[in-house]
């Protein structure tokens, strides 16, 4: 399996960062850390999210990354990172 992310789960990165830096600097980097590293359990159980039906017939799941969520589509024997955002933001 390998692992890719999309331009737009990359800027979910940044904008998150964005966001909380002006806060707590530090927290902004831990938590930019965390949610980078976390879709590497994926590799090795690629099927630990739990998978979207409304996406069907592609196999997107769904994973929470502390208050995080993280979208992710499995296609063949890549995994790509979809988009990331906090649990309390509309979307």
């Amino acid at each position: 399996m390998k692992l890719k992310w999309t331009s737009k789960a990359l800027s979910d990165l940044t904008r998150l960062h964005e966001f909380l830096a002006p806060v707590n600097k530090v927290a902004a980097a831990r938590t930019v850390q965390s949610l980078a590293g976390a879709p590497v359990k994926l590799l090795e159980n690629p099927h630990l999210g739990k998978r979207l039906e409304e996406f069907e017939p592609r196999e997107v799941r769904r994973m929470l990354v502390g208050h995080y969520e993280m979208r992710y589509e499995i296609q063949a024997s890549t995994i790509y990172v979809l988009r990331l955002w906090h649990t309390r933001e509309d979307h």
